[in-house]
């Protein structure tokens, strides 16, 4: 270590590089540079939602130049520095490799949402966590990418419980300045501004960027003063508003996203449309075909070539579908540089295209316009080709041409610090180098690797976070501060209980109450005092959806008044954060979705790399990663046709496996104390899912199937 003091020069190159490295998220995925910015501000970085850019406006230039005199600090900020500029200008990466075309001329994903982290909270749910774990991936692997979205200033809602344990939702406004993002600027240097027609009204747009790694994300944003307040609100919020905000909302990702990619140089090869919500923007590319002299109809026949699709909806109803007077008024401008009637383009939304009755539907015109289309795991690819085999009347179903990429998560952005550090401990720091591959996960098999004991010792630790985590998050949303509450909620939940997590959105599909549907038996398991279970619920309902709120509301009365009280939680405002405690903390992950009507999922995907265990209806990904030894299974590979009595045998099926599998392996303790059983379900849950269900693997299967012609 070097203890003679910094030079001007150095300070300054220092401090250069730690703004430099707070507006770019690879931070989120690298340990020590999390560090770095938790030495810098402790307090700042829990109250600040784990924000390096708004750490770096908590900590002024002189106290940070101060601060970096201290040796051990600035060497700290040297290794991270050095990391960081390697990992930027690599140039043996696998995409440079494999995919070099793809280098000057990128592939451009659309996505509505982005989920990064909780600095940034511009996603709804799933579809926009996919999308940010998929561009994390991308940059890993030096993949050509761009992403397209747009800067909602309000970001999805915060959710509070009311006194009656209804879920009300607040928001809070994000600045920019104190977010990891920078102005977009034209070659002149002043801030790009673009302009996108709407009704009848130009509607001006800014753009921000947000570096994550080496790939940007671009997001779009409609509040500036030339715009009356109407079209300032389009980016206000995730998915706000009504069908008219909507269908405007995805002009804007669409139309105007193109022309950002164009104003700003970059020629992709491909449009990767992350759900309906991105289609218009094969309006756009058609309509830069129609100015060479063709018509409408064979402008879109050619930009076929140019895009892919991923739906992600197994759901009729979850299909963007706009009337036909919404799409003449807000196209308006649009059909006439297409050249096109409101009844021609109204055909590419339909799937009988002569029935004028039908709505216009997103996804249908992202079907017909692409030239690859795919689902999200290999069920939901089957749902996907049954859906809509109408559009393929020559193809018999299992011809319609719709694949399937299953997802996956991007695992150093998930894995919880607690976990980075222990495996750092035991293997040095270049082990996150293999995290991806089968034969790093393969080595967990072997009990000279890592003991029984060890892994043992490492699920208390982050059962013990959890639910000291759970306390202090019941705590405040007690808003009781008195030492006797602090004493009286250090007593809710037990370190030594099996815990189970439920999180996600509270869409009624996913059936969040069905485990105390046999309400008198989990109570029974919940007090047994030699094999108890004990519950951790959290997610937010869509505002609109009262539905799911009625499901948010049960299961909090259930936490607070009945006997349940002490084995079962609920904790308020569900975010990355509160996701990455629960994925690590809790033993088992329910996951109980009416089948088939969880596309993919990807919650239960994040836990095996901590050590825990899926209890899962066979749907989505768990239909494929299931083998009988690496977790459970509620019933079979089938479901009914009723949902009356599917929703029964799946709540028998599921209080089976939890009291005749699950309770008895977890507690089958040997002389030491330790569930040796158990955890070879952990190991072989380590070795089978871990390198198979990551972004690491489906980006390079979008890139070889989908990405290159």
């Amino acid at each position: 270590m070097n203890s003679k003091a910094l030079s001007a020069g150095e300070l300054a190159e220092l401090t250069a590089g730690l703004n430099r490295l707070s507006k770019n998220i690879w931070w989120t995925w690298n340990q020590e540079a999390q560090d770095i910015f938790y030495d810098l501000s402790n307090r700042g970085w829990r109250n600040l939602y784990h924000n390096a850019a708004a750490i770096l406006r908590e900590v002024s230039d002189y106290e940070l130049r101060a601060r970096l005199q201290d040796p051990h600090l600035a060497d700290k900020v040297r290794k991270v520095l050095r990391n960081f500029d390697a990992y930027l200008n690599c140039s043996d990466t696998w995409g440079k490799e494999n995919a070099p075309e793809l280098q000057e001329n990128p592939v451009a994903y659309f996505s509505a949402e982005f989920g990064f982290h909780e600095t940034l909270p511009i996603a709804a749910g799933g579809l926009g966590i996919l999308a940010g774990d998929h561009t994390k991936s991308a940059s890993d692997l030096g993949l050509g990418f761009c992403g397209i979205s747009l800067f909602y200033r309000q970001g999805y809602f915060q959710q509070a419980i009311t006194p009656d344990n209804w879920q009300s939702e607040y928001y809070t406004v994000l600045n920019p300045r104190n977010l990891p993002m920078e102005q977009v600027l034209n070659d002149k240097g002043e801030p790009f501004v673009g302009v996108v027609e709407i009704a009848d009204v130009d509607v001006y747009f800014q753009a921000w960027k947000v570096n994550v790694g080496r790939c940007p994300v671009f997001l779009l944003d409609a509040d500036r003063e030339e715009n009356e307040q109407h079209y300032r609100d389009l980016t206000l919020r995730v998915y706000g508003g009504d069908s008219t905000t909507r269908i405007m909302q995805e002009i804007l990702l669409g139309i105007g996203g193109v022309r950002l990619l164009r104003g700003l140089g970059i020629e992709p090869s491909v449009f990767h449309m992350n759900e309906g919500h991105a289609a218009f923007l094969t309006l756009e590319l058609a309509r830069e075909k129609i100015s060479e002299g063709i018509d409408f109809n064979d402008a879109l026949s050619r930009v076929k070539a140019q895009c892919v699709f991923t739906t992600h909806t197994p759901v009729e109803a979850g299909h963007d579908r706009f009337s036909k007077d919404l799409m003449g008024y807000s196209l308006s401008q649009h059909l006439k540089s297409l050249n096109v009637s409101l009844d021609e383009l109204m055909q590419w939304g339909r799937v009988h295209v002569e029935d004028e009755h039908e709505l216009f539907c997103q996804t249908v015109l992202a079907l017909k316009v692409s030239r690859s289309a795919n689902g999200v795991s290999e069920l939901h690819g089957q749902v996907s080709r049954q859906m809509w085999s109408s559009l393929f009347p020559n193809c018999s179903e299992d011809e319609v041409p719709i694949g399937h990429v299953t997802n996956g998560i991007h695992l150093e952005g998930w894995m919880k610090g607690t976990v980075r550090k222990w495996w750092n401990r035991k293997l040095g720091e270049d082990w996150a180098r293999e995290i991806n591959t089968k034969g790093f996960w393969g080595k967990l098999k072997d009990s000279e690797f890592v003991s029984d004991e060890e892994l043992w010792a490492l699920r208390y630790l982050l059962r013990r976070e959890l639910i000291e985590f759970a306390r202090r998050c019941l705590l405040l949303q007690g808003r009781r501060l008195t030492q006797g509450n602090f004493i009286a909620y250090d007593r809710l939940l037990d370190p030594d209980t099996l815990t189970i997590g439920f999180a996600r959105r509270f869409a009624t599909y996913k059936r969040a109450p069905l485990v105390f549907q046999q309400f008198e038996k989990i109570v029974k398991l919940a007090k047994d005092r030699l094999r108890p279970v004990q519950f951790i619920f959290a997610g937010k309902s869509h505002p609109r959806d009262d539905e799911g709120k009625k499901f948010i509301q049960h299961i909090i009365h259930l936490s607070k008044h009945s006997e349940l009280e002490g084995h079962l939680v609920f904790l308020e405002n569900y975010d990355v954060h509160v996701a990455r405690m629960m994925i690590s903390g809790c033993d088992v992950w329910l996951n109980n979705p009416r089948r088939p009507l969880e596309a993919s999922g990807t919650s239960g995907q994040k836990i095996s790399c901590h050590g825990g265990l899926n209890l899962s209806i066979l749907d989505g990904w768990w239909r494929e990663g299931y083998d009988g030894t690496n977790g459970f299974a509620i019933g079979e590979d089938e479901h009914s046709d009723s949902i009356e009595e599917q929703d029964r045998v799946d709540s028998e099926n599921l209080f089976k496996v939890l009291s005749e599998e699950v309770l008895p392996l977890f507690y089958a303790r040997d002389k030491l104390g330790v569930p040796r059983q158990w955890i070879q379900k952990i190991r072989n849950a380590m070795s089978t899912l871990t390198p198979e269900y990551n972004t690491w693997r489906m980006v390079q299967e979008y890139t070889k199937k989908y990405y290159l012609k």
